[in-house]
């Protein structure tokens, strides 16, 4: 199992460190030293995605940082509670899951989950206080 040429050739292009690893029949993607936007207590945090064997036509689901990554103003952010092992590490799982046509086989990529998850970063520091 390794990612699709769509996602191979779009890391490359942008030069976006990454490590493949497989996992348990998942195929493993991590960002070391992922960019977080303004609003966190720190500036990046390792990303690791966790892609089903049906991968690009099964849509990825959630995501998740080591070390745990909050906002500055301390808020809790909903659904990143939990942590789960992977690759030998303890990661915050943000649980996230994308609607039923959301994602688009045949179009989207590891391009546009990027761009979702740096856009919920994003609303995650938005947010005001619940």
């Amino acid at each position: 199992m390794t990612l699709p040429a769509i996602d191979t050739t779009y890391l490359s292009e942008r030069a976006i460190a990454h490590q493949v690893v497989l996992e348990a029949s998942m195929l493993c993607v991590l960002f070391p030293g992922f960019a977080l936007p303004p609003g966190y207590v720190r500036e990046q945090a390792d990303l690791l995605l966790r892609l089903n064997p049906g991968y690009p036509d099964v849509p990825p689901d959630m995501w998740w940082f080591d070390p745990p990554i909050q906002p500055a103003d301390g808020r809790p952010i909903q659904a990143t509670e939990s942590r789960e092992q992977y690759l030998g590490r303890s990661w915050q799982r943000w649980s996230r899951h994308l609607n039923q046509g959301h994602w688009r086989p045949g179009i989207d990529s590891l391009e546009t989950f990027l761009a979702l998850i740096r856009r919920e970063l994003e609303r995650c520091v938005a947010a005001p206080a619940a």
